[in-house]
């Protein structure tokens, strides 16, 4: 894993609506795009082996704008099938901002990003000490059960704070800015009032529709 004063300045970057990747955790990525082929190709001779996940935020004007602060992701599995394309998997290094991009002959994106600001993203896991567990276990249920959706209870009961809180953030589907938020929440126990505020807001709303958990 690279250390923080070898991160580089210029990375690759995946612009992929609703995809979130948290520091330390995992995210499945499924390549079949040329140009995500050829990214591929291109960063596993890299010594770092970094993809950069970042949400798209188009505005009038540029349908290819993004969101000012990704998360950096080192490749650390992948499998390749029989007709070409690559399972892959993330494990989340450190949150990024986008500088600007940098103009080259890759069909992928690339930008130069600030590895500053996010110092706790390449220590230890985190621990949300004001943690009431049994409260947003409560919360949660009554959020699958609006849902329909069912879970490893004692699983969820027993993981760590961390794991917990981040495994939910990335696999409910919220939407994309919704998913912004809780990449942009400064520390873990701001990230779980985020994601408890969505929440109570999907209950409120009575929002029933086909919103899940990501396989």
């Amino acid at each position: 894993m690279p250390r923080p004063t070898d991160l580089p300045e210029t990375i690759a970057i995946f612009p992929l609506p609703g995809a979130l990747l948290l520091p330390r955790a995992h995210l499945p990525l499924h390549l079949f795009e040329p140009r995500y082929l050829q990214m591929f190709d291109d960063i596993i001779k890299t010594d770092a082996r970094l993809i950069g996940m970042v949400q798209p935020n188009p505005v009038p004007g540029n349908d290819k704008a993004l969101h000012k602060i990704g998360c950096a992701g080192r490749l650390t599995q992948f499998s390749e099938t029989e007709d070409g394309r690559y399972m892959i998997t993330l494990t989340g290094i450190s949150r990024f901002r986008v500088i600007e991009e940098v103009d080259g002959f890759t069909p992928y994106r690339r930008a130069k990003v600030n590895w500053t600001g996010f110092d706790r993203d390449k220590g230890k896991a985190e621990y949300d000490h004001d943690f009431d567990r049994a409260a947003f276990l409560a919360l949660l249920n009554r959020f699958f059960s609006s849902r329909e959706l069912s879970a490893d209870w004692e699983s969820l009961k027993e993981a760590d704070d961390e794991l917990l809180i981040n495994s939910l953030a990335m696999l409910l589907e919220f939407d994309a800015e919704e998913k912004q938020a809780l990449l942009e929440a400064p520390s873990l126990s701001t990230r779980r009032e985020t994601l408890v505020t969505l929440l109570e807001y999907a209950l409120r709303s009575g929002d029933t529709g086909e919103g899940g958990i990501l396989q």
